[in-house]
């Protein structure tokens, strides 16, 4: 199917089957039950799980095949996020332009970091892409105040007039898809049970899909192959002739694209932008979002980037109130040590829960936990073959 072999053409079809479904996926409890703290199927969260879904993805084309850490790739973000409002500002406030513009300047600009960061390798790369994001973010916050809003940053106004489709009574203008605005739901009760169906993720959720659709044939392509032997061994791709920087820096172009790609998608989805987006916590992020699913496999950045997501956005809302709420069944003395207890890992907290979690899966499980997924399911294929060979062996035999 369109190129791919079975096995990929079955991920492609599970992961399209995840993003389609995500409503009914992410509300599992009824509405008003005290397990609903935990559904996470509104809008704007699923709409994060899918745009740092791709951002996880480009950086693991960079960072699991080549194995160059870049620390900086939030500035591609950033500049993607900047140029596709800009665009919208400017040009019409239809989403698909933007985006596009987002993806050209940010793999213009990861040319030129590309070219000069990776003239250097390991630590002293990773150095020098950090470099150039904070002086990104510090220009973005401060030097470059007229294009990029400084501190406050940028949004739509109705002060804005872009060439085309721009609002005409003076109004805010909304980001929109051929006049169908982002922000656009429909709801569906069923029960006890709200599923909210958002134009704006079903947007984001095509991306995502046509992203992971490229992640695949690169890997599988014969670029791939050599991105693989820049991670194995640079010096035996020199004495057969290949010179390693031409891949590596197409690698980090099509990384930085994708990166462009998720900022554009975040001003197509809230249109307003910051210099935070560039600052260094953000690319250390995608960078735990990338190990924790899995560095170098196809779906370990996507599980990676929505459990971070999912404890940034669930597990920090979770207070002393709905503690008391779920351990109230217990004495009152009791309850009020299992809350002091629990309480350090959730809420502002959740960073230590994360950290604890990172660590475990840096430690027993190097591969992320794609790697997990796999030892569980070979723990089953297991069981299930020592069942059959056991009923074969008290078969009698005719």
């Amino acid at each position: 199917m369109f190129g791919l072999t079975k096995k990929d053409s079955t991920l492609m079809l599970v992961v399209f089957g995840l993003v389609m479904l995500a409503p009914f996926l992410l509300n599992p409890f009824p509405e008003g039950s005290g397990m609903a703290q935990f559904n996470a199927g509104y809008p704007d969260l699923m709409q994060r799980f899918v745009i740092f879904g791709i951002f996880a993805v480009g950086f693991n084309l960079l960072f699991g095949l080549t194995g160059y850490l870049s620390f900086g790739h939030a500035a591609f973000l950033g500049i993607g996020s900047y140029a596709a409002i800009w665009s919208m500002k400017l040009v019409t406030l239809n989403v698909i332009p933007g985006i596009l513009v987002a993806i050209v300047v940010a793999g213009a600009f990861a040319l030129v970091v590309g070219f000069v960061s990776l003239r250097r390798s390991g630590i002293y790369f990773s150095i020098l892409t950090l470099a150039f994001a904070q002086m990104m973010f510090a220009m973005a916050y401060s030097v470059l105040t007229p294009i990029t809003g400084g501190e406050t940053g940028l949004q739509i106004k109705n002060t804005d007039t872009p060439l085309f489709g721009g609002p005409v009574d003076g109004s805010i203008g909304r980001a929109n898809l051929f006049g169908y605005e982002m922000g656009n739901s429909m709801e569906l009760a069923v029960g006890n049970h709200l599923f909210t169906f958002n134009l704006g993720y079903y947007i984001a959720g095509f991306f995502l899909l046509l992203a992971f659709y490229l992640s695949i044939r690169i890997f599988r392509s014969p670029f791939g192959m050599m991105l693989r032997a820049v991670k194995s061994n640079q010096q035996r791709m020199n004495y057969t002739g290949l010179t390693p920087k031409r891949y590596t820096l197409s690698a980090f172009v099509i990384s930085g694209m994708y990166a462009g790609l998720a900022g554009g998608l975040m001003v197509a989805m809230d249109t307003q932008v910051g210099p935070e987006r560039m600052f260094w916590t953000a690319s250390g992020e995608v960078v735990i979002m990338t190990i924790l699913g899995g560095a170098g496999t196809l779906m370990g950045p996507v599980l990676g980037a929505g459990m971070i997501k999912y404890m940034e956005n669930i597990i920090s809302k979770i207070n002393k109130d709905i503690l008391h709420e779920w351990f109230a069944f217990l004495p009152d003395g009791l309850e009020d040590v299992i809350v002091s207890l629990v309480y350090p890992f959730i809420g502002k907290g959740w960073h230590l829960t994360m950290g604890i979690l990172f660590m475990l899966v840096v430690i027993f499980l190097p591969g992320g936990l794609v790697e997990g997924g796999q030892r569980i399911a070979k723990l089953f294929r297991r069981n299930k073959t020592a069942d059959t060979q056991d009923a074969t062996s008290r078969t009698p035999a005719e």
